[in-house]
C-alpha cells in the first residue's frame, strides 16, 4: 500500500468507507493504539525463544487487523464491515479463552504481583499487555459515546490482555530461555 504523502499534514485523517476526522479524536487514538500494540507484539514475537509463544503472538497480530478496521469505521458503516467478515466476533473471544486454558495447562500462574524482566521475551510481552490495556480504555471510551456498536471488541482486548499475562509467564518458565 502506497502512503498518501501530505494528506494528513493539517491534522486530519481518513476513515474506512469515507469521512475525515481530527487525528486527535478518539477513533484514531483507539486504532493508533492498536497499531502500537501490533508493533509491540511484533517485537515480543522476535524476542521470544519459545515457538508456541511466537505462534500465539502471530495469531493475535493477524486478528488486530480486524480490530483496527472496526475502530477505523464509523457506526453507520458497520454493516459493510460485517458483510466482508471484518468484525470482531464472539468466536474470536472464545478462541482467546481457550488459549488461556491451554497456556495455564503448561505453566503455573503466580499469585503475586509480577515484576517484568525475567526474560527479554516475557518483558516484551508484558509491555504489549500494558499497551493492550490502554487500547481497551480507548475502546471503552468509544463504546460509552456510542461510537462503537460491537462489544466484542472490548471483550477481545480484555482476553488478549489475559493471554499476554499468561504467555509472558510461560515464556519466562522452563529451561528454553536459559539457552
Amino acid at each position: 500500500m502506497k502512503p498518501n504523502i501530505g494528506a494528513g499534514d493539517k491534522g486530519q485523517t481518513s476513515l474506512l468507507y469515507g469521512g475525515r476526522v481530527s487525528k486527535n479524536s478518539p477513533r484514531p487514538e483507539a486504532y493508533g493504539t492498536i497499531d502500537e500494540l501490533n508493533s509491540t507484539l511484533g517485537l515480543a514475537k522476535a524476542l521470544c525463544v519459545r515457538q508456541y509463544s511466537r505462534e500465539i503472538l502471530d495469531r493475535i497480530q493477524k486478528d488486530l487487523g480486524i480490530v483496527a478496521a472496526e475502530l477505523a469505521t464509523e457506526p453507520m458503516y458497520h454493516d459493510r464491515l460485517a458483510e466482508h467478515g471484518w468484525i470482531v466476533t464472539a468466536e474470536m473471544v472464545k478462541k482467546l479463552e481457550q488459549c488461556i486454558v491451554d497456556i495455564e495447562s503448561k505453566v503455573s500462574m503466580p499469585n503475586v504481583f509480577i515484576i517484568p524482566g525475567a526474560t527479554v521475551g516475557a518483558a516484551a510481552i508484558d509491555l504489549a499487555r500494558a499497551v493492550v490495556r490502554r487500547a481497551e480504555r480507548r475502546v471503552i471510551g468509544l463504546m460509552e459515546s456510542g461510537e462503537l456498536p460491537n462489544e466484542n471488541v472490548a471483550a477481545y482486548l480484555n482476553r488478549t490482555s489475559d493471554v499476554l499475562f499468561a504467555l509472558a509467564r510461560y515464556e519466562e518458565a522452563g529451561e528454553e530461555h536459559n539457552a
